[in-house]
């Protein structure tokens, strides 16, 4: 080992050392007498985690430090001779890089700089001190991303009506069913909720997300492109099981993946654009032949407005299963 340095370690005891209620032996002596003559390196157990780092680091500035390791106060060793600490060593590395350097790294988070500033008030050090204030008046943490959890009906459409974004919207109210649960509801329900928050981090610069936890749905999700609806996904349906009914909540993932992307096509326009939300409303048949309404074929009447509804289809008894399937 060369140059200055500290490498944190796990100190531990052998179970034939000391019996599990038993305290580890330790002495009080000076720095010189726990130490010994010769050593370049001092050896400190700081609530457990080992640190390896010159006596020059040590006394470099005026903190507690510096009395412990220059005789004028008692430290404790225990029976391998490492000098203990009774002081959690989260945030020891970051003492004795300012010690060494004058300066730290300061971990991310408002709450781990916090903690670093405890440590540096206990041991004194100033300059510490003063780094980890100064960061925390100058850390004004932004959130990631802004969720609005809507109460009410009026709200959820003055949201929708006021974005200049592509709206999604999840639906969970898991006290809406009228039957129990199946065996994987729960989970689904957990994963629709988990895929939300993912989405949501990913694309919450380009798409507003809401919440909604009054709807009448259990678990639906809802698309919307320059304030008109563009597609339901629902999860859940009631399927029979020795008798009785159940609710089947379900997780489409790669469903809901399309139709959140789907979204993106609206982002960027500044006025609704009729031909753009036709296009992306019309009905294919399962065999890909386009389904026209009768007012259209006809070429009188207006168009009406068409949202994709999207079921999750599940057949519940063999029977119900058509043949080839």
């Amino acid at each position: 080992m060369s140059g200055d340095g500290c490498l944190p370690q796990r100190h531990s005891h052998s179970a034939s050392s000391a019996s599990p209620l038993a305290c580890p032996k330790t002495k009080t002596c000076s720095y010189r007498g726990a130490v010994g003559l010769g050593n370049k390196y001092v050896r400190i157990n700081v609530g457990g985690s080992l640190f390896y780092t010159t006596l020059q680091v040590l006394t470099r500035q005026s903190c507690m430090l510096r009395a412990m390791f220059s005789g004028k106060k008692e430290v404790f060793t225990d029976k391998d001779g490492w000098i203990l600490i009774d002081r959690s060593g989260k945030h020891f590395n970051s003492v004795l890089c300012f010690l060494r350097d004058g300066t730290a790294a300061l971990p991310k988070g408002r709450q781990a700089v916090k903690e670093v500033l405890a440590e540096a008030k206990f041991y004194e050090v100033q300059g510490l001190v003063e780094l980890c204030q100064s960061s925390l008046q100058g850390n004004n943490e932004l959130p990631m991303c802004v969720i609005p959890l809507v109460t009410s009906s009026q709200e959820e459409e003055k949201l929708i009506q006021s974005s200049t974004k592509p709206v999604v919207k999840l639906v969970y109210n898991r006290s809406n069913n009228k039957y129990s649960y199946t065996s994987n509801s729960d989970d689904h329900l957990l994963k629709n909720i988990e895929l939300f928050d993912r989405l949501s981090l990913s694309f919450n610069s380009r798409v507003l997300f809401i919440k909604d936890v009054i709807g009448d749905e259990i678990c639906c999700w809802s698309f919307y492109g320059q304030a008109r609806k563009l597609a339901d996904v629902c999860c859940t349906s009631i399927v029979y099981a020795t008798e009785k009914k159940q609710t089947k909540v379900e997780f489409p993932e790669a469903r809901i993946y399309e139709e959140t992307l789907n979204t993106l096509l609206y982002e960027t326009m500044a006025a609704p654009n009729n031909l753009l939300l036709e296009a992306t409303r019309r009905r294919y048949s399962c065999c890909g032949s386009l389904i026209e309404d009768e007012e259209e074929a006809r070429g009188g009447g207006e168009q009406r407005e068409r949202v994709r509804r999207i079921h999750v289809k599940r057949y519940s008894t063999y029977e119900e299963r058509p043949l080839g399937h």
